[in-house]
C-alpha cells in the first residue's frame, strides 16, 4: 500500500533514504564528482528542506520523492563543510560551488509568478521503479498544493519522464538548447506546465 505524505511527517532516517534515492536518480550527472555512491549519499544527506518535499512511502520506506516550491524558498540547502568532508577539499569545494549555483540559486528562463509552483528533484527508488510511484507523487502535488500552475524542467533525453509528465497533463511551453550536450548528454532542457483551471 502506497501513501503520499510530506517528508517532514516521515520519522525514520528520512534524509538518508532521500539521499540514496537522489544519488540513484541523478547519478548520470553526479558521478562527475565521484563514482562512489556511498560518498555521494553522505555528501547530500544533509541538504533536503523537508517542508518542500513530498514522498511516497511503501512498506515503511521511502519509494520516491519530489519537491514543490515557490521558486524562492530553496528545496535543498547545501553545506560546504559536508561537501569538503565527504569529497575532499578540492572536489568538495568545486562540487559545492557548482551545485549551489544550480540548486539554491537556480535561475529559470521565465518569470515565476505568484500562484506558480516549481516541481523539482523527482526521483524513484530503484526498488520501486515501474510501480507508478512518480505518477502518484506528481498527482498528489497537483491535488494538495495551492498553486494554480505547476512547472517542471526535464532533459529531452529523459524520454520516460517526458512521456510520464505528458500523460499526467503537463504541456511543453519552452525548449532550450544546451551548449555542452556532448558532455552532459542533454540536447535540450524542456519546460512543461500544468494549469489546474484548464484541466
Amino acid at each position: 500500500m502506497m501513501k503520499i505524505i510530506l517528508a517532514k511527517e516521515f520519522e525514520s532516517d528520512t534524509k538518508n533514504q532521500m539521499s540514496k534515492i537522489f544519488v540513484d536518480g541523478f547519478f548520470q550527472w553526479l558521478k562527475f564528482f565521484t563514482k562512489d555512491k556511498t560518498k555521494l549519499e553522505k555528501t547530500f544527506s544533509h541538504m533536503f528542506n523537508l517542508d518542500n518535499f513530498y514522498i511516497s512511502v511503501i512498506n515503511d520506506e521511502i519509494a520516491g520523492m519530489a519537491a514543490c516550491s515557490d521558486g524562492k524558498t530553496p528545496s535543498v540547502i547545501l553545506n560546504k563543510k559536508e561537501f569538503k568532508k565527504n569529497l575532499g577539499f578540492f572536489m568538495g569545494s568545486f562540487a559545492y560551488l557548482r551545485l549551489r549555483h544550480e540548486f539554491e540559486k537556480k535561475v529559470y528562463p521565465f518569470e515565476i509568478n505568484s500562484g506558480m509552483g516549481m516541481v523539482e528533484f523527482v526521483a524513484t527508488s530503484q526498488n520501486y521503479r515501474g510501480q507508478g510511484v512518480a505518477t502518484s507523487i506528481i498527482k498528489s502535488i497537483i491535488e494538495l498544493s495551492n498553486y494554480k500552475e505547476l512547472v517542471l524542467e526535464v532533459a529531452d533525453t529523459n524520454i520516460n519522464a517526458v512521456k510520464l509528465y505528458k500523460k499526467i497533463g503537463f504541456c511543453e511551453f519552452l525548449r532550450l538548447k544546451q551548449k555542452h550536450s556532448k558532455i552532459s548528454g542533454v540536447n535540450y532542457l524542456i519546460y512543461m506546465n500544468y494549469l489546474k483551471d484548464k484541466q
